[in-house]
């Protein structure tokens, strides 16, 4: 069954009705990115629908270069079941540390592109190539409507598909 599923998420991620996007942000320091960023916003995967309290956390390990990610949320409601799904990273491109090779398990590798970063990593935007997924990040878990609208008017800005989008609710 796993196999089954893992099969039809290829496919689902491979196939796009989106123009393919390479875009990144110029630079992303790594010990300022890692942390705890709370998923606000986005397009998500099959796996990621019915999500509350919906968190990333990156840990940066400079001597590999890779990340490990702990996504976790809780499933159907804010009590509902906690699912924590590990994954791992590694920086495709260094020079600009905004590209990486995302693995939920080996050999399975998927882009993830930095595409937008607030200067004071107080936000972020995470997409891929063919534009059917994108999650904004931020730092503080309630952001106010005001910080939502001006991250999504920026992406969109950049020639990133914003259309669709589900807001994740947190409650702490």
């Amino acid at each position: 069954m796993r196999l089954l599923i893992l099969f039809f998420a290829i496919i689902h991620i491979s196939c796009t009705t989106h123009p393919r996007y390479e875009h990144t942000v110029d630079h992303v320091n790594m010990e300022n990115f890692e942390g705890t960023w709370y998923v606000i916003k986005g397009r998500f995967t099959p796996f990621e629908r019915d999500v509350y309290n919906s968190i990333e956390h990156y840990t940066w390990h400079p001597d590999s270069q890779t990340i490990d990610i702990k996504f976790t949320y809780n499933r159907g409601s804010f009590t509902g079941k906690e699912v924590a799904i590990p994954q791992s990273g590694r920086i495709f491109n260094p020079d600009t540390n905004a590209h990486w090779k995302v693995s939920p398990f080996r050999p399975i590798e998927f882009d993830f592109l930095v595409i937008a970063l607030a200067q004071d990593y107080s936000w972020t935007a995470i997409g891929v190539p063919n534009q059917n997924y994108l999650w904004i990040m931020f730092r503080e878990y309630a952001p106010s409507e005001q910080m939502i609208a001006h991250a999504v008017e920026h992406i969109k800005s950049l020639g990133y598909n914003t259309e669709n989008l589900i807001r994740v609710k947190h409650q702490y």
